[in-house]
């Protein structure tokens, strides 16, 4: 059993000094310095919108914002000794004062230690009922939090293929190249071959749990309508194992995993027959809650289908069907997992898929993502968007396979269906 972690303690504000020792000017005249400091959370993401004060040496007290980035600035400062003091935002706390020397000298910049703060969630006690356990995501994603999935572009991708069939004109292919993050990618290639002209291309995704292959009669179906399909197996479908184990590798995977599938987005642009400004996303389920995170990130994608998606892992472990499994987790085990999981649930995301065109597609009996859950992520999704419901339940009907298919007619250039 892992021990327990003291709960984080609230606290209004706190006050990190920055002590100066004082610098002589020869000349006897002196011009004003700055500082600058950065805001983080506890995962190492920019945290934007804190308000930071500055009070001593004589001077008039001062306040100032983080921004996006998580920086802030003190201009015209005065040489000498000053003190800091950050009042949290919602959502935000911190252990214990940090202290730092800083020497503000004649016409310099100051740097102040990074201010870290913890983020906290609704959950912060060992005390749950339904509809009180979900923690606060925090708001919109920052540009920190996003380039948390920023990957060198120009590492070779090393695509490893071998044809397994060719059936009416379809190749079908087990393919791996290299992850962003380590170890090989796996999955599959479904390319119509016979086709002479540039052909759209759609990455596919599994649920949870669920592989590559798992995803071959649909992604040969794409196919036959003239689309390149590629479809890679989720981290967790590589190592084998539960896919979720509540911990730290949740998070690690999760990263990977988008990452991974912008190398798919890679794969696609590097073959021939594929044109660029064509390409789809397609999720179902598991895949639906990444493919918000994804539209978020990817800029290359003509449009993203999100098939009974939700907010993401922690917005359905928090839900009516998972509550007893989550709460049977020791507290801290659980505290823990939200830190690490909450600063990239995917619904903080979606509202940066803009122009992306999106189609989200529902059922109003589905259990696995209730109809609440499904209404909160499209609140949050931007336009252009198009949000289908459905009277089914988490495997949808023929009716949202044929407005699929119709969309992705529409958007990429997929043969019209028969």
């Amino acid at each position: 059993m892992r021990p327990t972690i003291p709960l984080a303690a609230a606290f209004d504000s706190v006050f990190v000094f920055l002590a100066a020792c004082g610098g002589s000017d020869p000349s006897g005249t002196t011009s004003a310095g700055s500082i600058r400091g950065t805001v983080t959370d506890n995962t190492g993401a920019y945290v934007a919108n804190v308000a930071v004060s500055l009070t001593g040496n004589a001077q008039a007290a001062r306040t100032t914002n983080s921004g996006a980035d998580g920086a802030y600035t003190f201009a015209t400062v005065p040489p000498g000794t000053y003190t800091l003091a950050v009042t949290p935002p919602p959502g935000f706390t911190i252990g214990a004062p940090g202290t730092a020397s800083v020497t503000v000298t004649s016409g310099a910049q100051a740097d102040a230690t990074a201010i870290v703060l913890n983020r906290v969630t609704t959950a912060d006690s060992c005390t749950v009922t339904p509809g009180s356990l979900r923690p606060d995501f925090g708001g919109v994603a920052s540009a920190g939090d996003r380039n948390l999935f920023a990957y060198d572009v120009n590492a070779p991708l090393n695509l490893r293929k071998t044809v397994e069939s060719t059936n009416n004109g379809i190749e079908v292919s087990a393919i791996s190249f290299n992850s962003s993050d380590g170890g090989s990618v796996t999955g599959m290639l479904f390319d119509p071959i016979t086709r002479s002209s540039l052909r759209p291309g759609i990455v596919l995704m599994h649920g949870l749990p669920g592989t590559a292959r798992g995803m071959a009669t649909y992604a040969q179906t794409l196919a036959s309508y003239g689309a390149v399909v590629i479809a890679i197996d989720a981290p967790f479908a590589r190592r084998g194992g539960e896919p979720v184990r509540l911990t730290a590798q949740d998070r690690a995977e999760q990263i990977q995993l988008i990452k991974d599938l912008q190398r798919a987005v890679d794969v696609l642009r590097a073959r021939p027959n594929v044109d660029d400004d064509r390409i789809a996303y397609l999720g179902i389920s598991y895949g639906g809650a990444m493919g918000v995170l994804f539209a978020g990130i990817e800029r290359r994608i003509k449009t993203a289908v999100l098939v009974v998606a939700d907010g993401g892992l922690v917005t359905h472990f928090t839900g009516p069907e998972d509550f007893n499994f989550i709460v049977s987790l020791s507290c801290a085990t659980r505290l823990d997992w939200f830190r690490a999981m909450a600063p990239i649930e995917p619904i903080r995301f979606i509202p940066h898929a803009a122009p992306t065109a999106l189609l989200l597609q529902n059922g109003r009996t589905d259990t696995l993502v209730p109809m609440a859950d499904a209404q909160v992520l499209h609140a949050a999704t931007p336009e252009p968007r198009t949000i289908r419901w459905y009277d089914a339940g988490h495997g949808l009907n023929q009716q949202a396979l044929f407005d699929r298919h119709d969309w992705l007619q529409q958007q990429i250039g997929l043969d019209a269906r028969q």
